[in-house]
């Protein structure tokens, strides 16, 4: 066992190795990542907000961590693929280009979210990404001098103005257009915003929406 053990070890220390090892232990972390973060935020809305027997309500939760961590494996895998494959392509000097990431980015983001079924899973996913995307560029326009700032005052106010903006208008869209809006988001603002506003007893003003 120990002489399979060291072979095993000296195989994925070699440097030869590293590029193809480091798309299976991205597949790998990939699968991890995604049953971590989706896992305690399936159960707690399944629970809380889907109907259904115990047993229905365990499988959406862990069908929603199955593909959550499936499709982030993929993606992990097929950029990471790419990445190899257009160093491998780019030159004799195999560098990495700066528009590498882009297109890898681009070649997975359509292949496992962009096609198919645009489940609730999926469109989180990528509404969470889009959301970092604009607040990274938005913060990216000051710092490179797109958007001239000498004062601070973008910088300084621009947080405050994207939340207010946001809650302005998601609030809007609830109130005269929710059927345009996410389930799970509809879901959670009709329990904060529409049950808040119904009762007639003590027992369901305190402990239990009617």
């Amino acid at each position: 066992m120990d002489v399979i053990r060291q072979k095993l070890t000296a195989f994925i220390l070699d440097p030869a190795n590293h590029d193809l090892l480091e798309i299976l232990k991205g597949a790998r972390n990939g699968l991890v990542y995604g049953a971590k973060v989706r896992f305690p935020h399936a159960l707690v809305m399944t629970f809380l907000f889907r109907s259904g027997t115990f047993q229905e309500k365990l499988t959406q939760t862990l069908q929603a961590t199955k593909t959550h961590a499936k499709n982030l494996a993929a993606f992990v895998t097929i950029y990471k693929t790419a990445m190899f494959l257009l160093r491998r392509l780019s030159s004799s000097t195999r560098k990495e280009r700066s528009s590498d990431s882009f297109f890898a980015g681009l070649l997975g983001g359509y292949l496992v979210f962009g096609r198919g079924d645009q489940g609730t899973v999926n469109q989180q996913i990528v509404i969470y990404v889009f959301a970092r995307v604009v607040l990274a560029l938005a913060k990216l326009s000051v710092e490179k001098g797109v958007i001239k700032d000498p004062r601070g005052r973008v910088k300084g106010n621009s947080w405050g103005v994207f939340a207010a903006v946001s809650w302005g208008l998601v609030m809007w869209l609830f109130r005269w257009e929710a059927g345009s809006l996410q389930g799970s988001l509809r879901s959670s603002m009709e329990y904060l915003y529409i049950d808040s506003g119904r009762w007639d007893s003590l027992r369901n003003f305190l402990i239990h929406n009617t």
